[in-house]
């Protein structure tokens, strides 16, 4: 299987182009296309972890499989340049395909009912197939160059789901700030990698792994690493590259599923994963990374405190949620990071499509314009509930597992500070998500809400993945994850039982406190929103940087660019301008002398002879 698992990134890049050119019209066969070809690369990517385990394929001995691409001999001016394509199998590998295609799968049979009616409904299926092609070919990328361009595929599948509705100006202007936001991440990853290969002369990662044992310009290393962590940072939207995630909720929910909450949120941790041994090289880019992941985390979940859109809040969820998983790559465990990237694929999955079963039931995303769902729809309702207890943390669901596992390596690789901004991250998570759950479940009906629960279509994979939410932590605990997914050598850290006790008590207290806000209504949210309505606005604005942005796009880099094109108008066009001015009047005068008459030419031949043997005559008439 691992010889052909070329054909798992292949296969939904023929649906895409058989649903483009040939099924197009018929809806029904262009939404099966999508999930056949998806199911066989989920199939495909079982028996890929299957060989891997197996074979014992280990992280400290991949398989890889390449062929070149593109190669440039060494000349005097350049190095020998070879580009390979081709394919790393590891354990880290093989788990990302299953997440990636298991989800996938799920998401377009989810879609089928949720995109039933739309206009553009084949073309859904085909952008979901390209999308699953771009991810797929990053997982499997043997080498930082092929990374990259299918990354900017990725980018690209992105921009056009997130836009699907390109009718609608807010999902118009959502796109373009998603993929403006990602080009400057993109622009420092591709320097990143350029700078990798003009010291090293080579983009694999695994002879670029050996390049680095020894190097001794650590300095030169930290530059790299951050260019590079740069491409994650937008890429899994941390700060202050996390503007475009909460406006990207403007696509279709599958969308916000599939994309920003399981797969191309997560490149950019798999990024990190991937090439963790630049990142843990350095002690300053370590430190960077732990840091920036602990504080969009913390920023993340204040911001979700004050929100009222029901997918805006899962959108600063997810935020946070990757803090949490870039947080634990910086302080030195790239298994915590990968556990739970892999648990929150699931029940984060889980709980985007059960926002899009309320969406399009009620046809409504604001949670206090909601209530009393719990009656109408069961199924919707407890899956729901089952994601935001394994979001929050509470034992034995598959958050608490992974959760804690980040929260040990930081207490344990003395990140103090770390540990208890992330504890702190884990009761407003709680609160949060069960103040959008007791208010939309719990909460009063409102009058002249009609709500129903969603097809089968819908439902089934909700029940999979609450499944999955449920056991997935457990399962991956029992059977090893840390002995399989590590960096240099297998983590086996004790448990703490302190430190699963705080952080479920933790849990409870939030869930509580939302119940007693929320639910029962003893406190008062709209005192306690009035009383500190300053802290209120300032997390409902989140803290104003998109405000700020606005205002340094508007006054500073338009500024800029008036100033450029002042510039170009007056200077540049003025020499350039001036010069093709005097040549035009040049040419006009000397057009004159072209009279188009032989005798004219002739006399001024002859003149101009006459005039050249006096002038050679005149020494010698001067010594006469």
């Amino acid at each position: 299987m691992i010889e052909n698992a070329w054909l798992i990134p292949v296969l939904p890049a023929v649906a895409f182009v058989l649903i483009v050119f040939v099924t197009r019209k018929f809806r029904a066969l262009s939404a099966a296309t999508a999930i056949t070809a998806m199911a066989i690369s989920f199939i495909m990517s079982v028996g890929v972890l299957w060989e891997v385990i197996q074979q014992g394929i280990t992280m400290e001995h991949p398989r890889e499989i390449a062929v070149p691409w593109l190669k440039i001999p060494e000349s005097i001016l350049t190095k020998e340049l070879l580009i390979e394509a081709g394919l790393l199998i590891d354990p880290l590998t093989a788990v990302m395909l299953i997440v990636v295609t298991t989800v996938a799968l799920l998401v377009e049979i989810y879609s089928v009912g949720y995109m039933h009616g739309e206009k553009g409904y084949s073309v859904f299926f085909s952008y979901l197939s390209l999308f699953s092609t771009s991810m797929l070919g990053l997982v499997v990328a043997n080498n930082y160059f092929q990374m990259f361009f299918f990354w900017e595929l990725v980018g690209l599948c992105s921009y056009l789901l997130i836009g699907f509705y390109f009718h609608k100006d807010s999902a118009a202007q959502a796109n373009k700030k998603a993929f403006i936001t990602n080009r400057w991440g993109d622009f420092g990853f591709m320097l990143g990698i350029f700078f990798l290969f003009l010291a090293f002369n080579t983009f694999n990662f695994g002879e670029l792994s050996e390049a680095f044992h020894g190097y001794e310009n650590v300095g030169f290393l930290t530059l790299a690493g951050l260019l590079v962590f740069i491409g994650p940072v937008a890429k899994s939207a941390q700060f202050p590259l996390h503007v475009w995630l909460p406006d990207a909720m403007e696509g279709p929910t599958p969308v916000s599923a599939l994309i920003h909450a399981a797969t191309m949120v997560a490149a950019g941790v798999y990024l990190v994963a991937r090439g963790y041994i630049l990142f843990a090289s350095s002690e300053t880019t370590a430190l960077v990374i732990a840091y920036v992941g602990g504080f969009s985390a913390l920023i993340a979940a204040t911001i979700a405190l004050a929100q009222d859109d029901c997918k805006r809040i899962l959108a600063f969820s997810t935020m946070s949620q990757l803090g949490y998983m870039v947080m634990a790559m910086g302080v030195g465990s790239l298994t915590a990071g990968m556990f739970h990237l892999t648990t929150h694929a699931f029940f984060k999955a889980l709980m985007f499509l059960a926002a899009g079963s309320i969406i399009h039931a009620t046809h409504e995303q604001n949670i206090f314009k909601m209530g009393g769902l719990r009656k109408r729809m069961p199924i919707t309702t407890w899956t729901m509930v089952i994601g935001a207890l394994a979001l929050a943390g509470i034992f034995p669901l598959a958050g608490f597992w992974s959760k804690d596992e980040i929260l040990l390596a930081a207490h344990d690789n003395g990140f103090t500070g770390l540990y208890i901004l992330g504890s702190v991250v884990a009761f407003m998570t709680a609160f949060y998500m069960f103040r959008m759950i007791f208010t939309v479940f719990w909460g009063e009906e409102p009058e002249g809400q009609h709500a129903h629960e969603s097809p089968p279509s819908m439902t089934v994979p909700l029940i999979v993945l609450a499944v999955l939410s449920v056991v997935s932590g457990y399962a991956l605990v029992k059977y090893g994850f840390a002995s399989f997914v590590y960096f240099h050598e297998p983590h086996h850290a004790e448990p703490n039982i302190v430190i699963m006790v705080v952080s479920n008590i933790l849990a409870i207290a939030g869930i509580s406190l939302a119940w007693l806000i929320y639910g029962k209504k003893v406190i008062s949210a709209e005192a306690i929103a009035n009383k500190y309505r300053a802290i209120h606005t300032l997390l409902y604005r989140k803290f104003y940087i998109d405000d700020l942005y606005i205002w340094l796009f508007d006054h500073v880099m338009l500024a800029f660019s008036k100033a450029f094109n002042w510039h170009d108008r007056h200077v540049v066009d003025g020499v350039f301008d001036g010069i093709g001015d005097l040549t035009r009047a040049a040419g006009a005068k000397l057009r004159f002398i072209h009279t188009g008459s032989l005798q004219n030419y002739a006399l001024v031949i002859f003149a101009a002879v006459v005039l050249i043997m006096l002038w050679m005559a005149a020494p010698a008439i001067g010594g006469i």
